[in-house]
């Protein structure tokens, strides 16, 4: 016996669209609402691979903040 997950008759569902807009002022808000208004402190990255630690490394020498 085979279990029925959905009918034919339902139509399928459609994936929520985040707006990043909308979810950066969400999360200033939250932030400042829980008294997180600084930085979230970085990842201390102890467990990158050598190929991660070379783009981080080439994209700081660009000049860019990651």
């Amino acid at each position: 016996m085979a279990l029925k997950t959905s009918s034919e008759s339902e139509p399928p569902q459609a994936e929520a669209v985040i707006d990043m807009a909308e979810l950066g002022a969400r999360l200033s808000a939250r932030r400042a609402e829980l008294g997180c208004a600084s930085e979230m402190p970085r990842n201390a990255g102890n467990r990158r691979t050598a190929s991660k630690r070379a783009l981080l490394a080439a994209i700081e020498a660009t000049g860019a903040k990651w």
